[in-house]
């Protein structure tokens, strides 16, 4: 492979002395207050230099949310890789710690992709927002159903889905084991919803009346949530017995 040359060398460092930039300005600011205008002048730059790089504030907040999922999903990975120190805490539980870390260690940063959307931004379509989120899904989507198979995972007990949502649901594409069975699709979004509420509730202030105990108390309601889910799915699919 030909290494990358000098100029395409300065443009990276470039890019990436733009991203640290506008990184601190979410950290210190909030991500609403961002704006090129003032990431130019912390790099001591031109509004017009910066649109070499960025050609614009969506282009930069898309860049920004990617990093950001990927910080996100780097952290989940590595809290997972490093399971093995913890031999009696389930993989998931693990990663839903990782993600937690994460979130409260990066408030600002975790407001920029769950908090209340930029004005005036949208993402673009199936673009690297979308893939770099996909890749976190991949990841708890493996550590909630590994080990069981299609067939035990279709016969997942749950609410009687309706025709209508049981064929979204069929359509909907899947990143981590393959495609999913409805069932379990259901069962996933659920979990998501579950877990992400709870960390978007410490994150923004609402439990802090928790006094310190919010660690103990996240760690029993992802270990409830998992063996909830995983009572729902049969360990023998012909008889239909729980797991």
């Amino acid at each position: 492979m030909t290494p990358p040359s000098l100029r395409e060398r300065r443009r990276t460092a470039a890019t990436q002395e733009i991203l640290d930039a506008a990184e601190r300005q979410i950290t210190e600011h909030g991500p609403v207050a961002l704006s090129l205008r003032a990431v130019a002048r912390d790099l001591q730059m031109t509004v017009q230099a910066l649109y070499h790089y960025f050609p614009s504030r969506d282009a930069l907040v898309t860049a920004l949310v990617t990093k950001a999922y990927d910080d996100l999903a780097d952290a989940v990975q590595a809290a997972v890789d490093g399971a093995a120190d913890e031999a009696n805490l389930p993989r998931l539980v693990v990663a839903a710690e990782g993600y937690r870390g994460w979130a409260i260690a990066h408030p600002e940063r975790f407001q920029l992709l769950y908090g209340t959307p930029l004005r005036d931004y949208a993402a673009p379509a199936e673009g690297p927002t979308t893939r770099a989120s996909r890749r976190m899904s991949a990841i708890f989507e493996r550590e909630l159903f590994a080990g069981f198979s299609t067939a035990q995972l279709a016969a997942a007990e749950g609410p009687v889905l309706s025709s209508s949502l049981r064929a979204y649901l069929e359509q909907l594409p899947h990143f981590g084991m393959g495609r999913l069975p409805p069932p379990a699709t259901a069962l996933f979004l659920s979990a998501w919803g579950h877990l992400h509420g709870l960390v978007t509730l410490e994150v923004f202030g609402h439990t802090a009346f928790l006094d310190g105990h919010q660690d103990e108390l996240f760690r029993r309601a992802i270990r409830n949530l998992l063996e909830d889910i995983h009572r729902r799915i049969p360990a023998d699919v012909t008889s239909g017995r729980g797991r």
